[in-house]
């Protein structure tokens, strides 16, 4: 009867105003445990997205029990705990939570989509690849995803990068290009190339840095271009990436 009393106490902190007392609040609905999950995973459809990212980080607090009510959650018929359900798995990081969070990426509701990207981030597990490639076409994620899978580095992004390179979609042209070179497959060598005359500086920069990752002799001509750029950053970047690809000034 008292840790009744006390979880009703905990829950109603959890509105409070003062952030200080919803963490305290928070931090003692972990404690309580699974007794108080079901009731935070429905307020994960408050219409108060302050009261939404309390229940959130209580039910972290609760830990690796919390795992599978989360998961079972994914599937809610309300978008709002379809959604915080999946950041609740995302930083707990756990890898049971991986196939669950790919289903999750074909979601009808684009912010459930999206959290989804945002968890499989923080757990960053190479498994959850092919699903994330496959998201490059989603005008919602594509550009999150190619930043996820810039994180990851798994060569089976190699082509769905380079397809991303040579879109309309300057954001995605920058995290592929970056991506390209973290994950080092020398099919990216050809477009890196080509993408050191994008129209957006920041590609440029970030083709040359891969190329300089991937470590061809072959890129010093194509980038020596870059010497003579109307960007400072990327004549600066094309210095360092010749230097380290072994050209010298003549």
């Amino acid at each position: 009867m008292a840790e009744h009393h006390r979880l009703e106490q905990l829950l109603s902190a959890l509105r409070d105003d003062n952030e200080g007392l919803r963490n305290h609040a928070a931090a003692g609905l972990g404690q309580i445990g699974e007794s108080a999950i079901p009731r935070l995973i429905n307020m994960f459809g408050d219409d108060d997205l302050v009261i939404r990212e309390a229940a959130v980080n209580a039910v972290v607090h609760v830990g690796d029990a919390a795992i599978d009510p989360l998961i079972e959650a994914l599937t809610d018929d309300e978008w709002a705990i379809r959604e915080q359900s999946a950041s609740a798995l995302g930083k707990l990081k756990s890898p049971r939570a991986v196939g669950p969070l790919v289903k999750a990426l074909t979601d009808k509701d684009g912010g459930v989509r999206t959290a989804a990207v945002w968890a499989l981030e923080k757990i960053g597990d190479p498994e959850a690849v092919p699903a994330l490639v496959g998201c490059l076409m989603d005008a919602v994620l594509r550009e999150d995803v190619a930043r996820v899978l810039k994180k990851i580095g798994d060569t089976r992004a190699t082509d769905a990068l380079i397809d991303g390179l040579k879109g309309s979609n300057w954001i995605v042209r920058r995290h592929s290009a970056e991506a390209l070179g973290k994950i080092g497959d020398a099919k990216g060598f050809s477009p890196l190339v080509e993408a050191l005359t994008d129209d957006d500086w920041l590609v440029r920069r970030n083709a040359a840095e891969s190329l300089a990752r991937l470590g061809d002799a072959r890129a010093i001509q194509p980038v020596s271009a870059l010497l003579e750029d109307e960007n400072e950053m990327v004549r600066d970047t094309a210095e360092g990436v010749l230097a380290s690809l072994g050209w010298t000034p003549e």
